[in-house]
Order: C-alpha cells, then structure tokens, then sequence
C-alpha cells in the first residue's frame, strides 16, 4: 500500500509539474462550479428540447440524483479515509507542489468528487440523449457524437484541473472518475428500462 501511495504522489507532481503561467488561469477555471452553470443551463435546456418535457425532466432529476450520490459518497469516504490533500501534505509540499487554490478548510481529499461529478453529468447526459425517439437519425446521430466527444474532454479537464491546482492527487481524480461512472451507469440503467417499459405498453396499447 505503501508503494502505490508513493507511485500515485510521483505521478501526482509529474503532471502537477507541468503547470505552466499561461495555462494556470485555464485550470482554475476549469476547477471553478459557478462558471459552468451556463453550460448545465444549455445541456438542460438541449435535453427538454431532445425527450421533451416528461422524458426531459426524469432524466435532469436522475442526472441531479447522480450527483448528489456521488458527493455524498465522497463525504464518507473522505471521512473515513482521512487522506490528506497534496496541498496539506508536508511531504508534497517539500518536494515541490505547485498550489493554485489553497485546501482551506477541507482537508482531506480521497476520493475527488469534482471527478466523479463532473463524468457523472457527462454519461447521464450523454445517456439521456441517446433516448430519444430519433437518436439513431441523421443528423442527430452526428451532432450527438458531437456532444458525447466535447462534455467526456470537459469532464477529464475538470478531473485534471484538480491535480494542477493542488487539490487532489490522481488517485483521487481516477477513483473519482469511476465512482462517478458507476453511479450514472447504475441510475441510467434503470431509467432506460422505464423508458422502454412504457414505450412497449404504449405500443401495446395502440
């Protein structure tokens, strides 16, 4: 355990160690959650456009839901494990990390909920989209793959922004990222088969 810890903080300053001054201000943004709530608005509003309002509206909730899920499941383990941020390690600290936003009060960062959250709105979007009814037409089949391309780099860049600013180790953006894969899979999942339990009873019923 030992040694992976110490592979994972090697790998953590390697990429960390690729900041440069004009690159900072976009890995802070990146980092940032404010600043994305344009784009949450556009994909919402690309959502009710695409399933429509029911359909729209089940999969904005389970897409929340996902979230909430994710953090709070990085709240316990971030308890439990007590694993410390690069920024707050003496040893990072030492070996020269390069901090662009200080941990402040949160200390511990296993696993990164930025990561989980982040791909956990990339695949549910993604998912969601793929239910409508003309998914698989042109052109929306192009412009969907479009979307899934553009929010999947989105997301990685809010994963490895957490390393360039300090704040998470890539352990934690890799755990985080998966964590974040699991739960929108799982929820997906299950709206897809009440998507398609309705849709058979609506074809067996005309």
């Amino acid at each position: 355990m030992e040694r992976l810890t110490q592979i994972d903080k090697a790998w953590t300053l390697a990429i960390n160690g690729l900041h440069t001054p004009f690159t900072d201000g976009m890995w802070v943004l990146f980092s940032g959650k404010t600043v994305w709530i344009p784009l949450y608005l556009l994909v919402i509003a690309l959502i009710i456009w695409r399933l429509g309002w029911r359909k729209g509206l089940i999969m904005i909730l389970t897409t929340v839901l996902c979230i909430l899920c994710v953090d709070q499941f990085a709240n316990l383990i971030k308890a439990s494990a007590q694993r410390l941020r690069p920024g707050c390690d003496p040893e990072m600290m030492e070996r020269g990390l390069y901090v662009l936003i200080p941990s402040g009060a949160g200390s511990y960062g296993f696993f990164s909920a930025h990561a989980g959250n982040a791909l956990a709105f990339a695949v549910c979007t993604i998912k969601g989209l793929s239910f409508a009814d003309n998914a698989c037409q042109r052109p929306w089949k192009g412009l969907h793959s479009l979307y899934s391309f553009l929010i999947t780099v989105w997301a990685l860049m809010v994963g490895a922004s957490r390393i360039f600013v300090g704040k998470h180790f890539l352990g934690d953006v890799l755990v985080g990222f998966t964590v974040g894969l699991i739960f929108a899979s799982i929820l997906c999942g299950i709206v897809g088969k009440l998507f398609d339990s309705r849709a058979s009873k609506s074809t067996l019923a005309s």
